[in-house]
């Protein structure tokens, strides 16, 4: 584990109860403090309903009794999941839990029987990037949105070339 150590943190599926808190986490997380201009914000501001059915789902990582992590797959195309919101709150960082989150939503795409899993991330991100090719996530494209470069990853679940999956770090 990581030479901070661990801390005690559950990942847990998302309540209804937890919107405010995944709602401050996002905005704390948003590159330049405001939403892209490729992005209307509807699933983290309508979690239960953009997430909480159909083979989508959101999760949270919570600590000191309050949230200090989120992620959520969507599915939008056939056999793909789609990871999105990934946020770790500053105070928590390198401690784990961005990598239990993301094994948590690698592992529900696998059980959702999804040939691949795809993301995206803001090229300032760097930590971001680096836990995705940790996980061997592939770059596959680049886009520039105003003044900002969106990076693109896939991970093959067919080819099997996913990282193998452990016990999370955090409890």
């Amino acid at each position: 584990m990581d030479p901070e150590g661990d801390i005690p943190a559950t990942i847990r599926s998302f309540s209804t109860s937890d919107q405010a808190a995944c709602l401050a986490l996002y905005e704390h997380g948003l590159v330049g403090g405001k939403i892209s201009d490729n992005d209307t914000g509807f699933d983290i501001d309508h979690i239960a309903v953009a997430y909480m059915k159909d083979g989508n789902h959101f999760w949270v990582a919570e600590a000191d009794k309050r949230i200090v992590g989120t992620i959520g797959v969507q599915h939008h195309d056939e056999g793909t999941g789609e990871i999105r919101r990934l946020r770790v709150h500053p105070d928590y960082r390198r401690r784990g839990i961005g990598t239990a989150l993301l094994e948590t939503a690698v592992r529900f795409c696998r059980e959702q029987n999804y040939l691949k899993v795809t993301l995206d991330t803001y090229m300032e991100r760097d930590p971001a990037i680096r836990l995705f090719e940790r996980f061997k996530f592939k770059h596959y494209r680049t886009r520039t949105f105003g003044e900002k470069e969106l990076v693109y990853f896939i991970l093959d679940l067919y080819a099997g070339d996913e990282r193998e999956p452990h016990a999370p770090h955090v409890g």
